[in-house]
């Protein structure tokens, strides 16, 4: 399938994000966030509810650097927590009777993947990178040139992981979800109809995608341990949990700013996550497609201007 954007491409930048599902997509408007899923009798379930990502938005998620953190914090809890839901949605009716008998069992197993989820992600992409290093390079080298290192290595392990998970059949089909999600927004910001007709072409690309951020949360990162005086390998883990808070506020604002520009600095820091896509989306097949329109469609608000980036 084509890449290609269709009948002019892209007309306004909207505020609709979304994250794909088990079998579904969830998309976050300026007032209404919706989940679509297919369910396992080929039927498209759908929820909605209420947002405050636009004018009615708290403070905290309108502040810069500040809002980066919230925002990010909220993603990801919901994220999961919609991640959770749909899997209960592809569950059998005596699949769902043996869940509610062992409801208890399942909140403590859940919360213990997530638990274990942070553990993994700190232990891999904070921690390794820097003991890796700390065995390359002596005590008294260049703080720059150490950063620079566990920043390369960094990189090289997230890209590693990504593929390897995208190995795995069911990943591959929650990355058709993520591609699908992606082309239906590119067809709401060409201005198009919601048909499956009009997404099909649409690219599976956007720079404001959430693979865009965690790259540029990696690019940040360097950049802000080149300024950490510290050689041992706890003290620098200790140092990038604690400068955490500003790496993902820093990075977000790029994010916005790239939403809204397109010049040299935008294009070069947004090329590793454009081209980190091509691992993390798949060209969907025409039952994504259907339901990222049906998570899409209940987000767009009455008022044009509250959609736009």
């Amino acid at each position: 399938m084509s890449n290609k954007k269709s009948n002019g491409g892209e007309k306004f930048k909207s505020k609709i994000g979304g994250q794909a599902l088990i079998e579904g997509i969830m998309m976050l408007g300026p007032d209404t966030g919706a989940m679509a899923c297919r369910l396992p009798d080929g039927s498209i379930d759908v929820e909605t509810w209420e947002e405050k990502n636009g004018k009615s938005a708290p403070w905290y998620r309108k502040v810069p650097l500040v809002r980066g953190c919230t925002n990010f914090v909220i993603s990801l809890v919901k994220g999961y927590k919609y991640t959770m839901k749909s899997a209960e949605k592809q569950l059998t009716e005596e699949e769902k009777a043996e869940e509610e008998n062992a409801s208890a069992i399942f909140q403590v197993m859940m919360y213990l993947g997530i638990l274990v989820g942070v553990l993994l992600a700190v232990g891999l992409f904070v921690f390794l990178p820097k003991f890796i290093t700390g065995h390359i390079l002596s005590k008294d080298s260049s703080k720059i040139i150490r950063s620079l290192i566990e920043g390369v290595v960094k990189i090289v392990l997230f890209v590693a992981y990504m593929w390897v998970i995208s190995l795995m059949k069911d990943i591959r089909r929650q990355y058709g979800y993520h591609g699908a999600e992606h082309k239906t927004i590119a067809c709401h910001e060409a201005e198009l109809p919601l048909t499956v007709e009009n997404v099909r072409p649409q690219t599976r690309f956007h720079k404001r995608c959430g693979t865009s951020f965690i790259f540029i949360v990696l690019i940040v990162s360097i950049f802000v341990m080149c300024f950490v005086p510290f050689s041992e390998v706890w003290q620098r883990v200790l140092a990038s949990l604690a400068l955490l808070p500003v790496v993902v506020g820093v990075s977000y604002e790029f994010i916005r700013y790239a939403g809204t520009h397109d010049n040299m600095l935008t294009r070069i820091l947004s090329a590793p996550g454009l081209a980190m896509q091509r691992i993390t989306t798949r060209e969907p097949d025409d039952s994504m497609i259907e339901i990222a329109i049906a998570a899409l469609t209940p987000c767009i608000p009455k008022d044009k201007a509250d959609d736009k980036w």
